[in-house]
């Protein structure tokens, strides 16, 4: 029997926007070698896997290189598609079961919701060698788990960093996002997230990573609710709820085409 499998933008409501996911819909568990060799195939920043069990689905997601324990924009495109394909009837929240525990994904308006654990943000020293990498001095550094976060002076310095994605997969490191206010009227915060070291050199928009981003830039501007746009060469607007010690993730999605992997 074949297995469907989709493509979506996410966090766009635009074709060839967004960040692209290849959503695999299977009837129970396979093999992470397959899993891996799918990811590979597609050679997309994340695939999700996904199938019904006791309380909702089990959903796993994978670069190219490594299976990962959060991603947001393959569990938009994945939400996405269950309320398209009618395997969850629109309007009816969908629980994920995860590396990251149980989540969950509701339509909120016109927006598709996820609720994520809020993550904090630690200041923290960071190597001159990554700093010269990136390519310009941040105004603040620091960490959240085993990610770096450096913030910059305004949003031009983030559009126009290019960095050596050699020198930094040459230093230890999981993720970087760099991030600044915006200047743009109904944005709040810019963001762009580069990953060489799990095959990404730079993710188009990064849900998850809105996780610590919403967390600290709700601290400094006061707000429980933000507009952010991830500034990569495509794109994407990520609406961020912040609530208790959870960080509530909203975007829209877009199906790009439908198949079935042999």
């Amino acid at each position: 029997m074949s297995t469907p499998i989709f493509q979506v933008d996410a966090f766009t409501d635009q074709l060839f926007a967004g960040n692209p996911a290849a959503v695999v819909v299977l009837e129970g568990q396979q093999e992470f070698a397959w899993m891996q060799a799918v990811a590979r195939e597609m050679s997309l920043s994340e695939t999700a896997f996904v199938h019904p069990q006791q309380g909702g689905y089990h959903l796993q997601w994978f670069t190219p290189q490594v299976e990962v324990d959060l991603c947001g924009h393959a569990t938009l495109a994945t939400a996405h598609i269950l309320w398209q394909t009618g395997l969850v009837q629109r309007g009816e929240a969908i629980r994920f079961f995860t590396r990251s525990g149980w989540l969950s994904a509701s339509q909120r308006d016109d927006l598709i919701e996820m609720d994520f654990p809020s993550a904090p943000v630690i200041p923290a020293d960071i190597t001159e060698e990554i700093i010269t990498a990136v390519g310009l001095r941040p105004e603040f550094t620091g960490i959240s788990g085993e990610k770096w976060l450096f913030e910059y002076a305004d949003e031009n310095a983030i559009r126009s960093l290019k960095p050596d994605f050699a020198a930094l997969k040459q230093r230890k490191g999981r993720a970087l996002a760099v991030t600044a206010a915006s200047d743009t009227p109904g944005i709040d915060f810019v963001s762009r997230y580069f990953a060489p070291w799990v095959g990404i050199d730079e993710d188009p928009v990064t849900g998850s990573a809105h996780c610590f981003l919403g967390r600290y830039w709700g601290q400094k501007l006061g707000k429980n609710y933000m507009t952010a746009y991830q500034a990569s060469a495509r794109g994407g607007i990520v609406h961020v709820r912040l609530s208790g010690d959870r960080t509530y993730v909203g975007g829209k999605a877009v199906t790009v085409f439908s198949g079935s992997l042999a």
